[in-house]
């Protein structure tokens, strides 16, 4: 039998009731102690994407942590996860601490996928994939923020146009 490379699909009619239920998370990666992520998912003409599911996950070589949310109406998304330390990178290098995201939504053929950053981790100067962007408004998108009087951060994703969040090609 041969195999053939069929075309991407989009996600189909039963994604959000499928998948968007929540998922238990292993060592308290949601749920546990450690940092209160929210934010929002919105498309390139800034309406809210009330159908994402983001699986984030991240690992200091040693632990890893796992969690999956689903955007609400507004778009809003809200997870608890641990801040890891700084992540075994290629030739021995360590990459600044981060949480790596795929996003899924209705009309993606293919995941998006991103990585957010801790704000004011001092390894951020020398972790290369912020270092591999030259815009340095384009970069501070990867990183998420502290917003006042609210504890927590924020991270919000653009998925196209002005103000998109930077997407790896994986």
């Amino acid at each position: 039998m041969k195999s053939r490379v069929t075309p991407a699909q989009t996600v189909g009619p039963f994604f959000h009731g499928a998948l968007c239920r929540p998922l238990p998370s292993p060592r308290g990666s949601a749920g546990g102690p450690g940092v209160e992520l929210r934010g929002r998912v919105v498309d390139g003409a800034g309406a809210p994407v009330a159908d994402a599911l983001l699986e984030l996950w991240q690992t200091d070589g040693g632990e890893g942590a796992f969690a999956r949310t689903a955007t609400d109406a507004a778009g809003e998304y809200r997870v608890r996860l641990r801040a890891l330390g700084p992540v075994p990178g290629a030739g021995g290098r360590r990459d600044a601490p981060h949480i790596a995201v795929s996003v899924f939504a209705r009309g993606l053929l293919h995941r998006l996928v991103t990585r957010i950053y801790f704000p004011d981790d001092p390894a951020n100067a020398a972790d290369p994939l912020l270092a591999s962007i030259a815009d340095p408004a384009r970069r501070a998108r990867l990183i998420a923020r502290s917003e006042p009087g609210r504890s927590g951060l924020r991270f919000d994703l653009v998925l196209q146009g002005e103000g998109e969040t930077p997407f790896l090609d994986v």
